[in-house]
């Protein structure tokens, strides 16, 4: 990796890294990024972590050509719910608009989404498609494959509220995950969007699909197709999807305390003293 000077700037440190990190830099603009499943709106959206990836792609520190939002940007179309972290990611988003490609594929929570697209400047469309290293990609939330929840709302809306209570019980989303992932209907579900939103992209000629709707973060082989998904932020760790040259990557994302945290105790040279930017 080429080392460049550069120097984090985040709001809730008082300190930043002075040296490179594979963690916090990619060298070069990637393609695209994907993320999917935001839920503004809801107390679960991991705001805060989002607000440090998008200023990341702001500042060039993280670079690409396009992002792509893969559906349910909203929890609902209640924009009362929105807390002033949510606002900052609208915030970051306009910023972004002007900067770079922005397209949003809507999600069976976002409602109609022309208006409030207008003022972030970005594009709103039912599936988005472009091409990486000779290879066609399809994007799509990917609810449309899922008959599950207009066929059983009642039971959704109970699932959905006890996973809601376990994330709040427990911040490490632990036991929300071993429950989800444990659930026979859960895999059903996952499995069923999986295998048709596969067979939807061979009959469009596409190499690979992306969907998001499941919160299930996963890259997925089937002959010469690939499925992926972004995953979501409302759980941790959240994850996000990077191509370049037709290559999926699947991450997770790192905060800055979580890198310092992989890197270690930092020695006094690689660290640089900022003010209070909090106040």
């Amino acid at each position: 990796m080429q080392s460049i000077e550069r120097i984090i700037l985040t709001q809730s440190h008082r300190f930043a890294l002075k040296t490179d990190h594979p963690a916090l830099f990619e060298a070069g603009a990637v393609d695209a990024v994907i993320i999917s499943d935001i839920h503004l709106g809801s107390n679960l959206c991991q705001a805060k972590k989002l607000a440090e990836f998008l200023e990341r792609i702001l500042t060039g520190l993280f670079p690409t050509k396009q992002l792509i939002l893969n559906g349910d940007v909203f929890d609902s179309i209640d924009f009362r719910r929105l807390q002033k972290s949510h606002w900052k990611i609208l915030s970051l988003l306009r910023k972004l608009s002007d900067k770079i490609s922005i397209t949003w594929v809507c999600g069976n929570h976002d409602g109609p989404a022309e208006i409030i697209s207008h003022l972030l400047g970005v594009s709103v469309k039912e599936e988005h498609t472009f091409s990486s290293g000779g290879k066609s990609f399809l994007v799509l939330h990917g609810h449309v494959f899922d008959d599950f929840i207009e066929d059983h709302r009642t039971i959704t809306a109970i699932a959905d509220a006890l996973y809601n209570i376990l994330q709040k019980i427990d911040k490490t989303h632990r036991f929300a995950k071993f429950a989800k992932t444990n659930s026979k209907i859960f895999l059903r579900c996952t499995q069923k969007i999986r295998e048709r939103s596969l067979s939807f992209a061979a009959g469009r000629g596409h190499d690979v699909v992306c969907c998001g709707h499941t919160h299930h973060a996963e890259i997925y082989f089937s002959g010469d197709l690939q499925y992926c998904n972004s995953g979501c932020w409302t759980e941790s760790p959240c994850t996000y999807l990077s191509i370049q040259d037709g290559m999926v990557g699947l991450h997770p994302f790192l905060t800055l305390d979580d890198t310092i945290n992989i890197i270690g105790e930092p020695s006094s040279s690689d660290l640089i003293e900022l003010p209070n930017f909090t106040n």
